[in-house]
C-alpha cells in the first residue's frame, strides 16, 4: 500500500513560495526538488557541497521544468557566513533540511565530522531561520536517534533537541521527520545485500530475526512534505512505514 497525502494542503504550503533544500543533490534531497518543483514554487534554492550531484539535479529540473525559477549554489552548512548570507539574499520562506552525513560505520569512525556536519551545520541554518524569519524549517531526521547506540544516531537526536527548543521562535516553525530504511538511497542497505547476492554471499545481517521497515524515496518525500505541510511546531513526526519484512 503506498503513501497517501493530502495534495490541497501540500500545494497550499509550497505554491508561490520561496523553498531551500539543503543537500540537493543527495537521495532525498534531489527526489524533494523534483516533487517541490510540481507544486509551482516561487523559487526553488537548491544548496550542496557536492558539485556531481548538484549538476544532475539541475540539468535535470532544466529539463522537465524549464520555467521553474531555481538558484544552484554549491556550498557547505558547515560554513556559517556562507549560510546566513544565502538566506539573507534569497529569503526562503521554507527550509527543507536534508544535508547531513548518515553512514554509521564513518561516523564512528569520524564522530568529529558527525559534530560538525550534522550538529553544528545544522545549528548554523537554524540560527539563520531565526534571524531571517524564515516561516518553516523541516529537519530530516532518522530512526536511529530513537534511543541512539552510534554517534550518527546520537547526532541526529542532538539535531532534533535542538528543533524542539526552537519549536516556534520567532515565527518559525520548526519540525523534524524521522526516515527509517529508505530503498535505494544512498547508503541504504539494500543495495548492499543485492551486492552481495549477486556475489554468492554471504549475507551480511545483524542478526537472524532482525526486521526491517523500508519505504521508497517518493514515499518519504511525500510524507516529508505532508509533515512540513501539517506541522505546527516544535512536533517530531514518525512515518508510517508498513509492515516490517525480515
Amino acid at each position: 500500500q503506498t503513501a497517501q497525502i493530502n495534495l490541497a494542503e501540500v500545494s497550499e504550503s509550497l505554491t508561490g513560495k520561496r523553498v531551500m533544500v539543503t543537500g540537493a543533490g543527495g537521495s532525498i534531497g534531489s527526489e524533494l526538488c523534483r516533487q517541490i518543483s510540481q507544486f509551482k514554487p516561487e523559487q526553488l534554492i537548491l544548496y550542496a557541497r557536492g558539485e556531481n550531484s548538484l549538476y544532475h539535479i539541475e540539468h535535470e529540473l532544466a529539463e522537465i521544468h524549464s520555467d521553474l525559477n531555481r538558484t544552484t549554489i554549491i556550498g557547505d552548512i558547515r560554513d556559517r557566513l556562507k549560510v546566513f548570507r544565502i538566506i539573507d539574499r534569497y529569503q526562503p520562506q521554507i527550509i527543507f533540511h536534508a544535508a547531513a552525513h548518515k553512514h554509521v560505520t564513518f561516523m564512528e569512525l569520524n564522530p568529529d565530522e558527525a559534530v560538525k556536519n550534522n550538529i553544528l551545520g545544522t545549528k548554523n541554518l537554524v540560527d539563520a531561520a531565526v534571524h531571517h524569519r524564515v516561516e518553516s524549517f523541516i529537519l530530516v531526521s532518522s530512526d536511529k536517534a530513537v534511543n541512539p547506540s552510534s554517534v550518527m544516531g546520537a547526532s541526529k537526536r542532538v539535531t532534533e533537541k535542538l528543533i524542539e527548543s526552537k519549536a516556534y521562535h520567532n515565527g518559525t516553525k520548526f519540525v523534524a521527520v524521522r526516515f527509517g530504511n529508505v530503498i535505494d538511497s544512498r547508503g541504504s542497505v539494500l543495495p548492499k545485500f543485492k551486492r552481495q547476492i549477486e556475489k554468492g554471499g554471504p549475507v551480511t545481517v545483524t542478526h537472524r530475526d532482525v526486521i526491517r521497515y523500508f519505504m521508497t524515496i517518493p514515499e518519504s518525500v511525500q510524507l516529508l512534505l505532508q509533515a512540513g505541510a501539517m506541522g505546527n511546531g516544535g512536533e517530531i513526526f514518525i512515518l508510517d512505514m508498513g509492515d516490517p519484512i525480515k
